[in-house]
């Protein structure tokens, strides 16, 4: 089977892919998905491509190639962007068409790919990516072969209307590796991590953060007799065993649920929110501490130590204003704590990942301390929020900042700019305050630029013009209305078939 390539994919509507998935015979596929990644308002994200994700974590590896199987215009846009962000590596594509998907050859020239691609001199493991027409149209990567020569082959599916957001991506892929790996390392001697074993137990970190922050995690560990292993994604193959091999497992971001998944079938324990603040910080090792089965008086020694720093550092280090929060990375609540305790007025935290088992006890706290929190909250809501609670900062995406900022309100990237610092333990407190109050402070400048630029005019009439463009949005509304009407195409009566 299948199905119609033009009709299929981020653009055909997401009620058509998800019926031709199951009709081409990815329907456990399809509940897996749904089963880990819950949706939210809204089911196509709004963000960038999901296959973001996992394609930077591929790219991010040592010895590990990478083909991805999509449309071109998928391909280009994934590719482009992921050199964009220092990517120095090539990307393998296996392009199709319409009679490719129909007669299975797309699937035979993805088997010829992963053989020429398959050096060992080269690769430990090869990544194979179905984007969102191949998904659809059943191609069936689990019958690729398992290893070429020595070289593992991981296939995935990474569709946007099964993986919401790119940060689930990542999950994925980890999830992939850490199933493989397990089954290696269970089967017989695997790789030692490059840096050797630990001579303490130690503790895997799930999520990307800081380079910092493992380092100072690390520090707060060594007083329990305790280590921090590999943090995944992981940046080599071989540290999928050291991080399987490991006492208990630190849940930083908490929208891994596969690979949390492939923890426990390892038998290791998961310790959800993060060393973060000083409440935060404070239960974070207790659980740690008994997770661990350190004894109670080690335990509690080095949380006073915690507690003494971090106070400090937040005594030294106060932010003053109201700030609304709102991110796609999956640490918007642990931010939120920190900005909390450092005296932010926060009103909101809009975040694009679900609720998990692991950020509930974050979710609790920001909601005991009066935060309106939104899981799966889509752009209008966090544009909502900015609109209600007027803050002094908003922290957000691309076009929350755009908002704010044409309302002449001071705000940052939370990619760049929040969360690319170190916010762990001691070193959070001291990390945020300058950044936000200088962006508080440039109120004034955003008010006077604001009135220099005071009658060119906004959206599709901005600008200086000898004649200004005519109205079009009538037609952009019709337009906006045939979409919407063709979106769900089972309820419209469109066939999907064989």
């Amino acid at each position: 089977m299948a199905a119609d390539a033009g009709r299929i994919g981020c653009h055909g509507g997401v009620e058509l892919s998800k019926a031709a998935a199951r009709a081409a015979g990815q329907g456990d596929l399809m509940d897996r998905f749904e089963a880990d990644y819950p949706k939210g308002p809204h089911d196509q994200p709004q963000s960038m491509c999901p296959a973001f994700g996992s394609l930077r974590v591929g790219l991010r590896m040592r010895r590990v190639g990478t083909i991805l199987s999509g449309s071109a215009c998928c391909v280009y846009g994934l590719t482009f962007t992921s050199h964009f962000y220092g990517a120095k590596r090539s990307v393998g594509y296996v392009p199709f068409s319409s009679e490719t998907l129909v007669t299975g050859k797309l699937y035979e020239d993805i088997v010829e790919a992963v053989h020429q691609m398959a050096d060992p001199e080269k690769y430990d493991a090869v990544i194979v990516t179905n984007l969102c027409v191949p998904t659809a149209s059943g191609v069936p990567l689990k019958m690729l072969p398992r290893e070429i020569d020595g070289v593992r082959i991981v296939g995935i599916d990474v569709p946007g209307f099964g993986v919401p957001t790119h940060a689930e991506a990542k999950d994925v892929l980890s999830a992939a590796m850490l199933a493989y790996a397990r089954q290696e390392a269970e089967a017989g001697p695997v790789q030692r991590p490059r840096g050797g074993l630990k001579d303490k137990p130690t503790l895997t970190l799930v999520g990307e953060m800081f380079p910092a922050d493992p380092i100072v995690i690390g520090g707060m560990l060594e007083p329990m007799g305790l280590a921090v292993g590999p943090t995944v994604p992981v940046r080599e193959w071989r540290d999928l065993y050291a991080a399987l091999d490991c006492a208990t497992v630190a849940a930083i971001h908490p929208f891994y649920t596969a690979t949390f998944r492939e923890f426990t079938a390892a038998g290791r324990s998961i310790v959800g929110s993060a060393p973060i603040g000083l409440d935060g910080t404070d239960a974070w090792l207790s659980a740690i501490g008994r997770n661990c089965s350190v004894p109670q008086a080690r335990i509690d020694a080095t949380r006073n130590a915690m507690r003494a720093a971090i106070s400090a550092g937040l005594a030294a280090n106060r932010i003053n204003g109201r700030i609304t929060l709102s991110g796609y990375e999956g640490s918007e609540l642990i931010v939120g704590r920190l900005l909390v305790e450092l005296g932010a007025d926060l009103r909101y935290v809009g975040t694009a990942c679900p609720r998990t088992p692991y950020n509930s006890e974050d979710a609790d706290w920001l909601e005991a301390r009066g935060v309106t929190l939104r899981f799966r909250a889509s752009l209008e809501q966090d544009i909502a929020a900015f609109e209600e609670f007027r803050p002094d900062l908003a922290i957000g995406t691309t076009p929350v900042v755009q908002k704010a900022k044409e309302a002449a309100t001071p705000a940052l990237y939370f990619t760049n700019l929040i969360s690319a610092r170190p916010l762990m333990g001691p070193a959070g407190p001291g990390s945020l305050p300058s950044v936000i109050n200088v962006a508080i402070a440039n109120k004034d400048r955003f008010i006077a630029m604001n009135a220099f630029f005071e009658g060119v005019g906004s959206g599709d009439t901005a600008g200086v013009w000898q004649e200004v463009p005519q109205d079009r949005s009538a037609y952009r509304k019709k337009y906006a209305a045939k979409v919407k009407q063709s979106r769900n195409a089972v309820d419209n009566g469109d066939s999907v078939g064989c």
